[in-house]
């Protein structure tokens, strides 16, 4: 049971890797930090971070969209596919027309994506990237994706500024390469902001340099929970909470709906005077399948 479990918008800042932007929260909040979705170092913007017990909960926010703004350098490609990579390619600059035409058709809706050699995935148990900086020659599998929609910000005949939404386990380097290619270029992004993940937006996001900033974001861990669709609220009579928290898990008759969503597989659990003690896990018949997470009851009070 953490004791210090909070759910925090942070906004995670350039040349520093998702890891060690949690450092102050680790010191300050928790030690048992967690984020929901990595971005690149040299990326900046929104991350969703889980601290004590709520990091049980990754899975709840690591399948959300996610919104970039993203900023493609045509006429070159670079190891990284980013500006921390060296360029490897030089190619054409293409007019805007057959940007803009590229993007309609083929880069809406799903699509086949091949991750960038430099990515975290793993290969035959090793992380790409590690074989990628060895040398070793090696095929990313495509995957589908979805790109939910692409705007086009600005284009100045060489950075093509644009609004992004994808889905999980959408690389917007990937594509950056691959818009590119299919314009007869290359391409590579310079800068990558997370703009919203879900529900969640960067304005509500916290700096994480000091201790005062981290304690902007806490607090808010309920109704976080509250804005997703796939979590439903109930609340649970006093006469049961020894039993939950000694973790037997309740019988659904037990739960007082209070907000029930269609799309739910989780059940956030309040006490009458509502304070958030604990998340099921519900399986397809809508049953509880397991306590997923529990909550001190002296959690998230400001």
């Amino acid at each position: 049971m953490g004791t210090n479990s909070h759910i925090i918008l942070t906004n995670k800042p350039k040349d520093v890797t998702s890891f060690r932007s949690l450092g102050s929260i680790k010191k300050n909040v928790d030690k048992k930090v967690g984020h929901a979705g990595t971005l690149d170092k040299f990326a900046h913007g929104l991350m969703i971070v889980l601290t004590g017990s709520t990091t049980k909960l990754n899975q709840l926010f690591s399948i959300l969209d996610k919104t970039y703004i993203a900023t493609i350098r045509f006429g070159s490609q670079t190891t990284t596919l980013d500006v921390e990579g060296e360029i490897i390619e030089k190619a054409p600059i293409p007019e805007l027309s057959l940007i803009e035409k590229q993007i309609k058709e083929h880069f809406i809706g799903k699509i086949m994506q091949a991750p960038p050699l430099y990515s975290a995935i793993h290969v035959d148990g090793k992380r790409a990237y590690k074989i990628a900086r060895s040398g070793q020659d090696i095929e990313m599998a495509e995957r589908e994706v979805t790109i939910y929609s692409f705007d086009i910000i600005s284009y100045n005949n060489l950075d093509l500024v644009c609004k992004i939404r994808v889905s999980k386990g959408t690389y917007i380097r990937s594509i950056a390469r691959d818009l590119a290619l299919s314009c007869n270029s290359r391409g590579y992004l310079v800068d990558l902001v997370r703009t919203s993940i879900g529900p969640f937006q960067i304005e509500e996001a916290v700096d994480t340099e000091t201790k005062e900033d981290i304690q902007k974001g806490l607090y808010k861990t309920d109704e976080y929970l509250k804005r997703l669709d796939s979590v439903s609220i109930f609340k649970i009579d006093d006469k049961y909470l020894f039993d939950l928290s000694n973790g037997k898990r309740p019988n659904y008759s037990q739960l007082q709906p209070v907000s029930i969503k269609n799309d739910a597989f989780y059940a956030a659990i309040y006490t009458n005077d509502d304070i958030l003690r604990c998340v099921l896990k519900l399986d397809e018949d809508k049953n509880i399948e397991k306590i997923l997470c529990q909550i001190n009851p002296c959690f998230d009070r400001g």
